[in-house]
Order: structure tokens, then sequence, then C-alpha cells
């Protein structure tokens, strides 16, 4: 009595020359599951699921001949769909004709076709003149209030579509999946809605606390907001609250059957959750611990009369508005870097000739800095600002000033009315400039001066206060000299709270529920901004995954978009323990013997030290003619070798050495204005293609070399006996072991 459709996520606009043909190796991120009583419902959903940009089943970006159609059509890639609704939706192609193409099943094709025709129907008459039956028709074939509107004649809201059809008593109603095929009555709480019913299966809720989920797995948004969302929901079950989770992604434990007292899976929109909201009588809606998706129907639920629990919606948007937030950081005395909101592309090239390039583009209500960029000159401003008017199309675009060379510092914590009850400031190794999500992260900072925490805490105090946060809260700033300056506030969980709350030994998610439905929070022993001992004897590091592999032709370099899939984090007793155990629990194998080196000029001087390191502790340096020049002027020894484009030189060939398994470890740091781009990239490519560890980042690599460096003259204090063995192996002439169970 239903159908699901599951759709993967791709998200190759991420990374630069990847290729977007999909096959037979797995190179999506997540997926969602629409539920429909037809397929032509349940696909319209699940394309909504994949992407909130996305309104349905119709055509994204034009492809402008007949030739790029049908190319389009011919190789399956992850916008093929958007290119099968533009051949039906402009009549170009017949489902024949695609059929040939595609070899997409007829059956399929007729499907898409259908909701098509009810497009077709809809775009002949105005608001006044849509009929209960059309609009009826349209709900059924999957149609969102919005599409809807978009698609009459005349200029209708979401809300005018909305109040017609409530008026004319064209409501989804509420089904059960039925677990037990119709042989037994089935009572789960696995819920979706549709508009093919004629009745609810189950009673309205009259009551309780909605949470919305995370959604899709994507780049930036993955199981750390499901694990807050899961928190949040077995903390108000405990706390006696009957709990709805609205979710649509089968991966997840929130969509498991005993998590919550009702699931629907269903999509995160305004018009879904007021839906269920209405239908439930709810008592209101948890927006704060499934990630950018739910804070961004803050603004609409809260305008449509839906209760929000936790930081009112004006503070939040005043949080996600860059110029509003900007404003209000200047308003309480809170330190940040220059900035201007975007009016025109001259107003943007005044600003960067008076602050000097590099420049950052920023863009509001966006998701693991989605066309978030960093310009070094006009041309790539004139770029960047285009890409990000289009992706923050309904809001403000700030541009600002980067600081290079500057310190990440993230304030993660539980705000009260205003006031700050749980807090953790972490650090991060790598400079300002690699995003948050890929960035490896140390609890509790390692070097951050007394002055500069202070600075910190000071600036959360106003920050929190003046947005009346109550809920989680999420603190970016960069530090510079004495300069300690705001850069971003989500009024949000953050992807680093299940670290924090694992590494400080408390759940910040609890704390947070708790203060949202006004509990109190005295006996949890909650470390506040002045905790200065936790966590004792011990530091936490998170450090990123990647699938640079999966994604063909990606370049494998960190930039202020995020680029990483999956993250692990481990204990130390110190820094660079942690740093090490984390660097290897992402599968990265420490070097045996050959290193290759490839660093940019204006960074040489300050990496010899760290490569006259790696050469006192006996590995053989491998380094392109401009690193080799530098290290051998500083006294460093290293073999000059060949860049991968150079033909016919009496060096090895970089690439040729990669290849053939004589190097351990790449360490290849480009910089903006590198002038040996293709053969950089093709050294960082080989690496990742090849399976050899890549280091790409200049903190990266300064913590690596020292922390290694320590370890071995240390005895490698807390590393496992297979890695202690292959080192061994490699300085000693003796065999006294044989292999690594008989030396641990």
């Amino acid at each position: 009595d239903y159908i699901v459709t599951k759709i993967p996520r791709w998200d190759f606009e991420k990374f630069q020359g990847v290729s977007h043909q999909i096959g037979s190796a797995m190179k999506s991120v997540g997926e969602v599951m629409g539920i429909g009583r037809t397929m032509e419902e349940s696909i319209q959903k699940a394309l909504r699921m994949v992407d909130p940009s996305v309104p349905g089943f119709q055509p994204k970006k034009r492809y402008e001949t007949m030739s790029e159609l049908k190319t389009a059509l011919k190789v399956p890639t992850d916008k093929r769909i958007f290119a099968i609704a533009q051949a039906l939706h402009d009549k170009s192609l017949s489902v024949q004709e695609i059929h040939d193409i595609t070899k997409i099943d007829h059956w399929y094709l007729r499907r898409l076709e259908n909701i098509v025709k009810t497009w077709e129907k809809m775009e002949q008459v105005t608001l006044a003149e849509m009929s209960d039956d059309l609009m009826m028709e349209a709900k059924k074939m999957g149609y969102s209030d919005r599409q809807i509107a978009d698609c009459l004649k005349d200029n209708a809201t979401e809300d005018d579509i909305r109040s017609k059809r409530k008026a004319a008593g064209i409501v989804p109603h509420t089904k059960q999946i039925d677990t037990l095929a119709a042989e037994y009555p089935a009572s789960t709480n696995y819920l979706y809605t549709t508009y093919h019913g004629m009745e609810n299966d189950v009673e309205s809720s009259n009551g309780g606390v909605i949470v919305l989920g995370s959604g899709c797995y994507r780049i930036g948004s993955s199981i750390e907001f499901d694990w807050c969302g899961v928190s949040a929901i077995r903390t108000l079950r405990k706390l006696g609250y009957y709990s709805t989770m609205i979710n649509y992604n089968p991966e997840t434990v929130s969509t498991d059957y005993d998590e919550c007292d009702r699931m629907y899976f269903e999509e995160l929109s305004r018009e879904r959750v007021l839906d269920i909201y209405e239908q439930d009588n709810s008592d209101g809606v948890v927006v704060s611990v499934g990630g950018q998706i739910p804070n961004s129907l803050a603004l609409p639920l809260d305008q449509a009369g839906a209760k929000l629990l936790g930081t009112p919606a004006k503070m939040i948007d005043n949080a996600e508005d860059r110029q509003k937030f900007s404003d209000m950081i200047d308003d309480i005395g809170v330190q940040q870097p220059a900035w201007r909101e975007l009016t025109n592309i001259q107003s943007a090239f005044d600003f960067a000739a008076k602050v000097g390039y590099p420049v950052l583009v920023r863009p509001s209500y966006v998701l693991s800095g989605a066309a978030m960029n960093v310009a070094h000159n006009d041309k790539q401003l004139r770029e960047f600002l285009d890409e990000a008017v289009e992706v923050s199309s309904e809001h403000p675009v700030v541009i600002s000033d980067f600081i290079e060379g500057a310190i990440e510092i993230e304030m993660d914590g539980v705000g009260k009315n205003g006031e700050l009850i749980a807090a953790a400031i972490h650090e991060h190794i790598e400079n300002a400039g690699v995003h948050s999500g890929d960035a490896s992260l140390v609890l509790p900072p390692h070097t951050l001066s007394a002055y500069t925490k202070q600075r910190v805490r000071d600036a959360s105090r106003k920050i929190v206060e003046r947005l009346n946060i109550t809920g989680p809260v999420n603190i970016q700033f960069v530090a510079k000299g004495t300069d300690v300056m705001c850069i971003e506030c989500n009024v949000r969980a953050s992807r680093s709270f299940p670290f924090v709350s694992k590494t400080m030994g408390v759940d910040y998610i609890e704390a947070a529920t708790k203060a949202i439905v006004g509990v109190d929070t005295s006996d949890m022993n909650l470390p506040t901004i002045d905790t200065t001992d936790r966590p004792k004897g011990y530091v936490g590091v998170k450090a990123p995954m990647f699938s640079f592999t999966r994604l063909r032709g990606s370049d494998p370099v960190l930039g202020v978009e995020m680029a990483s899939t999956g993250e692990v984090a481990c204990f130390g007793e110190s820094t660079e323990e942690a740093f090490l155990k984390a660097l290897m629990s992402t599968g990265f194998n420490l070097p045996k013997k050959n290193i290759l080196l490839s660093v940019q000029a204006d960074l040489q001087d300050e990496f010899t030290h760290h490569a006259y390191q790696l050469h006192e502790l006996g590995y053989n340096l491998y380094a392109t003619r401009k690193t080799a020049e530098t290290l051998e002027k500083n006294r460093v020894p290293c073999t000059v070798v060949a860049y991968p484009t150079e033909e016919g030189t009496a060096e090895p060939n970089a690439a040729d050495l990669i290849k053939n398994e004589e190097i351990c470890l790449v360490i290849n740091i480009p910089t903006h204005n590198s002038k040996k781009l293709e053969d950089n990239y093709q050294m960082r490519r080989t690496a990742v293609d090849f399976g050899v560890p890549l280091l790409t980042n200049m903190n990266l690599v300064k913590m690596f070399s020292s922390a290694l460096y320590k370890h071995k003259k240390e005895g490698m204090i807390g590393l496992d006996a297979k890695t202690l063995f292959e080192h061994y192996e490699a300085e000693s002439s003796e065999d006294a072991w044989t292999n690594p169970s008989e030396f641990h």
C-alpha cells in the first residue's frame, strides 16, 4: 500500500576537477527515502529531500543545445534526472526517444511523464481558476505548495496555495508503514503522509515536542548531527515528554522505531513540518540539533505561527544573516575582521582595494562553507561573488578581510536565557582558511595564551547574552598577535558537539535539551566557560577522513569549503600522542623510509626546520628542484627529483617514484600563487590514486614532524605494537623478534 523511492546524494560540486559520472564505484555520500502511495508522489518527495533547493521533478540547469541534452541523457551522472525533466517539460524528446538513449524502463518514464502532464494543466490556470480536483491531482502527483505557486499563471505564493487547499479540505493523511504485510493488524510508529489516503491511521498526538532531524548525509552534515538529534529525543523521553522525530534518512539511528514515540519519514520543509505540527497539536518544535536544514526553517516556521523551543527565531536570523550578525558584533564591542555587505561588484572591488587581498566571500544560511571562497585577486573575486549570489540569492552576501596566518578557535557551549551554562574551547591545528569540518581539533587547546582564552570567554558571554541563546551554540574565532576576532556564530549544535561531549565527559546536547524545556542542569557537573581543568590528564584530537580515492580527478587540497566525509578522534597523554593516534586511525601509514617534498617558495625557509627533523629521524628526503635548492642551501641533505610534467631529465620523476611505491609519504604544500599548479596537482592526485599518505597543510606537517620526532626520541609512547615493530624492523639489523605479536 506504499512505495519507497531511495535516491543517493552526491557532492561533486565540492571538488575541483572531479568527474560527475556515476557507475560501478560508489561515490555517493548519503541517501534519502521518500514514501508515498505512488511512484510520482514518492519520487518528487525524494528529490526535494536530497537537496532543499530542488523543488521537485523539474529542469535544473538548462542544456542549450539538443546535442548537450542528449549527452546529459546518455551519460549517467548525478544530474541526469533533471535532463529527463527538461526533455519531458520542453517536449524536445519523446518517451521512446529518452528510452532509446538512457535504456531506462518505459514504466518509470511514463510515471515521470504523468508528473509533467499535471504541470502542463496547472500552467494554464490562475489561482482563482484552479479547481479543487486539479489541486488534489497536483498534490497526489507529489507537487509541493511552492511548486504549484511557481507554476500558476499569476503570482501566487506558497501561503496562497496552502490556504486554498486547506479551505477545500485538501490536507495530507498520516499513514502507518505496515510491517506485517496486511497479514495481521500492525501497530507501528513508522509514519508517512500522503494525499492518496481517505483517513488517518493514527490519532493526533495532542501535544508533545517535535525534533527536526538532520536529513540526508552530505559533506558538512552527517552522523554527528544525528547523534545530537538522538540525544535530544532520549533526553525528552527521560523527562516524560512525548517526542516526535521528523527525518527521512534511512541510515540514521534517529529513524529507528524504538528511539521516539512517533517517527515521521517525511520532508524537512516548512509545508510538511506545519502539516504535522497542526495535525498533532504539538507543543513546540526543536530546530537546533539537526544542523543547517532545520535551522534554516526557524524563521519560516515562526512566521507561520509554529512555536519554536529554545533560542527565538529572530535571534537565529540575527546570527545566520551575515550583515545583521556583523552589525551586532560591532554594536556589542566584539572584535571582528573588517567587512562590508555586498551591494554591487564595484563596492566589493573597492573594499578589497582598501583592506588588501586576500578577502573572504561569505554567503548567509549555508552549510559546510558552500560558495565560501578566499579571493586573492580581482578575477577570482568576480567569479566567487557570482557563485555566492547564486547560492544565497535571498540572503545577504558579506565580504570580509581574510586574516592570513591566524589560529582558528571554536567555542562549543550551551546557553540558557542568554547565560552560558556549559562551554568548551578547542583549537584547530591548521591555520584559518581550512574549513572547521576539515580541520584537526585539539581539546584542550595546546598553544593558546591565557590572554587569548580570556578574550574568547569575554566575547562568547557577550554574544550568548545579546542573542538570548537557549540551547546549543558554536562560536568561531581567529587569533593573530593580540587580535582575537569573531568570524561566525551558529545558534545550533555544531559538528564538533559529539567530540566535545565525549572528551569533556558530559553530554552537551542533554544539557541543551534540558535548557530548552526549562529543566534544571545543576546536577550535571557542566564545565563552564571558566573551567580550566577539563579534560584532565589527557588530550583529545579529532581528525578528518576524506574520500578523494573515490572521486577520480578531484584535487586533494583543503580550503574554506568543506570536503571531508568522516572523522575520527583519539585520546593521548599529550597532544602529539593523541594526534598520531588520530592520524593513524584515518588509515594514514607512518613513513618507513622515503619522503617526497614539494613546498612553495614562500614557505620553504619555515619548512626547513621540519625537514631537518625528518632527516635526523633517518628518512631519505626527495625534493622537487626549487624545494631542494632551499634545503641544500640550509644544509638539509636531499635528492633532487623532476616534476611530473618534465621529461628527459637526469633526475628521477616525482610521479614515477610514487607509482613505483618508492615513496612512503608525500608532503606537497601549495599556495595560491604557485607557478607549478599542474605539477603539484599531479603529485597530490598520484599519491591519492596509489594509496600513498599525503600532507598538504603546513601546520599539519609541523605537528606531524614534531610528534614523530618526540615519540621516536621518547620511545614512541602510545603507538601500537605493529607500528613499533615496523619501525624496529626498518632500523635494526637484529632479528630477535620475527613478528609483531611476539614483539608485543
